[in-house]
This record gives structure tokens, C-alpha cells and sequence, in this order.
């Protein structure tokens, strides 16, 4: 099993990417592309199947673009992404780490997401089609929390009503099981206010401006154009597994939407310095932060501009930094700029174990792998959230 949820195999000295396979399988398939020294293939018959097959809950599943790994148990789930990713550290980073030593924190595997984005189409409401265009039409979503089927199920009685915007491309849903925020990311025009009046009178709980967002000890105001976790059953323990027992003088969060680490980390250093580039995840993080009365002290800025600005001769040096970056991971500059900060210990939170082992090659020149956990905030699909703990050299 590979990252990206497909199985590979050789046939005849050639490499063969098919996807909704499982390690061990035999399997009928047939060629459906090819790319560079490698085939496509797609499932005919699986002819030996595994012992970690399992039926799939969703109707959609092998349709929908969502779900990769429904066929496959939630135990070899987290089996195949504890290997895949101490595989890609060692072939991208030519770091050697056991794969039995990756904690893992598991979550429930279904009914777990808090935001989703839909997409309409002649009265039809739904997901993509993988790498397509294709709308697959929907009335439920396994995966996704009891107030987001409740939403799906008012717009698909909504979608065929001749009120409804037929421009409208696609909305986002993002709830904490009491209200439901709505966002516009496609349409060919300007929605109404009648709209959103609509909406309110369908589906209990619709807010119109910011959604409050309460996790542990914290109530986090988040605004529609802001980042936040999409797993609404492991946010405490993603956030424990970050923050750890760490505590101090001074720590930095780097790249810090919301502050969903932020926060906790006020409770256990003197000051922290938070920083977030984006507009909108920044106005909320000082909210929260002021809201807080922690020692919190929220910056709007790049993390490599502000790093620029507060390593060298005479300047603060953290105990402490956590870094959060976008699936890009980081830059080499910011790697390069936290290796001379010679912190104690620098937390870094990935979501491509491509990027954060390519980014574990610069920061191993200051510092080495404490621990690293697996935190699987998306069950069925083969995206890996990893927290990798380092401690300097």
C-alpha cells in the first residue's frame, strides 16, 4: 500500500498502481493509464481476497472522490499508514525509524468529519468524482457528523425546490453539532440574503457570521475564511499530543490559525508568541487570544518574515516551537531559521509525510527524532496527520 490509498504491485518488471486493493490480494485488473515508469490500473475481480477486506458502509464509496480505504478494516487502516509513513521517511528522507515505534491515536472511524463542501448540479446535491469533474450525487455521508447528514438531507429536498439559485456551484458546511456555518466558494453570481433566510428556516442551528468552536478548556471563535481541524473527535488529543508536557518561559506556534494550539500552550509558559499569516485565521486568533487572558500575544505575519525579524544577536530565544504548516510543509528558510534558533524542542505538525520528511532533513541538523505520532484525523481516506517531536542535538 502506497500513499495516495493505492496497492502496488509488478507485473512483468512493471510497476502498477491500482487503487481499492489491499496488500496480499490477488487480483484481476485492467490497464486505465499510465504515467511515467509506472501503469494505471483499475479493479476487475478480486480473485484472493484479504483478510482485512471489509464491506464498505458508504453507497457512494468507489464513486465519490472522498473515501479510499472503505474497503479495507479500520485496523489495517492504521496498520498501512503507520508503514507508509516510516517508508516515505526513509525513501524521501533516508530517515530510518520503526514503524512499531509510531504511536498511534485512533478515532472513530466514521461520523467523524465537521466540515464538508458540497457541490450542486440540476437539482442535484454532492461530492466529485476522484481526479474528475463528475458530480456524484448524495443523500447521506458516512464520515461526516450527525448535523452535517442532517444539512445534506434539507438540500436535497432544497435543491429541487424552483427557489433554489440554480448558479450556485458549491457551499461549505462547518458545524460543532449545535450550529452550522455556511460558506459561498462557487457561484456564478452574488447569492441573495433571501437565501441564507432560507437556509435558517431549514436546517436548525445556521449561523450566519463566525461559529464558536469549544475544544477542552478552550471556545474558539472561527470565521468562514479560517482554517480548523476537521476531525471533531480528535481535536483535545491532537492538541495534547502537540503541546505535551512542555512548559517554560517563552514558546512560539508557528503558523497558528485560530490558536488551536496556542491556547493551550498560554497555560503552560510565561508568554507566547503566536503567528499566523492569513487575514482571517489572524483577526479570529487575536480574538480568541484577548478572550483567553492568556499570556497569548497574537501576530499577523508570515512565519519566515517574523523569524527574519526575531533570530539573532540579542534576541528572545524560545524555550518551545510548534509549527503547523500547510500541506506544503516548510520552507527551507523557516527550517533553516528554526535550526539557529536552537530551541529545546521543536514540535512539528504535518499533514504530507513527503513534506515533513523532506523539512526532518534540514531540522536534523539541530536537532533529533524524540517522537512521532500518528494522529488519524481522516479514517477511510489515506491522508496522514503526524506530530514529530524533536529535542536538539
Amino acid at each position: 500500500m502506497v500513499y495516495g490509498g493505492e496497492g502496488l504491485s509488478r507485473v512483468d518488471g512493471e510497476v502498477v498502481f491500482t487503487p481499492f486493493v489491499l496488500s496480499g490480494e490477488v487480483v484481476e485488473v485492467e490497464r486505465s493509464g499510465s504515467r511515467k515508469q509506472a501503469q494505471r490500473a483499475k479493479v476487475l475481480k478480486v480473485l484472493e481476497p484479504s483478510h482485512d477486506r471489509a464491506e464498505p458502509e458508504c453507497p457512494y464509496f468507489m464513486k465519490c472522490g472522498g473515501c479510499q480505504y472503505q474497503h479495507a478494516s479500520y485496523v489495517a487502516q492504521l496498520r498501512f499508514k503507520r508503514e507508509i509513513l516510516a517508508e516515505t521517511l526513509r525513501r524521501v528522507g533516508k530517515i530510518e525509524f520503526d514503524p512499531e515505534k509510531i504511536e498511534v491515536v485512533a478515532s472513530d472511524p466514521f461520523g467523524y468529519r465537521n466540515r464538508v463542501q458540497l457541490h450542486f448540479e440540476g437539482g442535484r446535491v454532492g461530492y466529485r468524482e476522484a481526479k474528475s469533474r463528475k458530480l456524484i450525487a448524495i443523500e447521506q455521508c458516512p464520515i461526516s457528523s450527525p448535523k452535517i447528514n442532517e444539512a445534506i438531507g434539507r438540500l436535497v429536498r432544497m435543491a429541487r425546490d424552483r427557489r433554489w439559485p440554480n448558479f450556485l456551484e458549491s457551499l461549505e458546511l462547518f458545524t460543532d453539532e449545535r450550529s452550522v456555518q455556511w460558506n459561498v466558494l462557487e457561484t456564478a453570481r452574488p447569492v441573495a440574503k433571501h437565501f441564507f433566510e432560507w437556509l435558517m428556516e431549514e436546517v436548525p442551528g445556521t449561523v450566519l457570521g463566525p461559529l464558536e468552536y469549544a475544544v477542552n478548556h478552550d471556545d474558539f471563535v472561527v470565521s468562514g475564511q479560517s482554517f480548523f481541524q476537521v476531525n471533531r473527535f480528535l481535536l483535545p488529543q491532537l492538541s495534547q499530543v502537540a503541546v505535551g508536557s512542555a512548559k517554560g518561559g517563552l514558546a512560539w506556534d508557528l503558523y497558528a490559525g485560530v490558536g488551536l494550539f496556542s491556547l493551550p500552550l498560554g497555560r503552560r509558559f510565561e508568554r507566547v508568541k503566536a503567528v499566523e499569516g492569513g487575514k482571517s485565521a489572524a483577526a479570529d486568533l487575536k480574538a480568541n487570544a484577548r478572550r483567553a487572558r492568556l499570556g497569548v500575544e497574537a501576530i499577523q505575519a508570515q512565519t519566515e518574515a517574523f523569524l527574519m525579524e526575531s533570530v539573532g544577536p540579542g534576541k528572545d530565544k524560545p524555550d518551545f516551537v510548534l509549527a503547523d504548516p500547510p500541506r506544503s510543509g516548510l520552507e527551507k528558510s523557516v527550517a533553516e531559521k528554526l535550526v539557529a534558533v536552537a530551541s529545546a524542542e521543536v514540535v512539528v505538525v504535518a499533514c504530507d509525510p513527503a513534506t515533513l520528511a523532506r523539512d526532518l532533513v534540514v531540522l536534523g541538523a539541530g536537532y533529533e527524532i524524540a517522537e512521532v505520532t500518528l494522529v488519524d484525523l481522516f479514517p477511510q481516506t489515506f491522508h496522514i496527520e503526524s506530530v514529530v517531536r524533536l529535542r536538539r542535538r
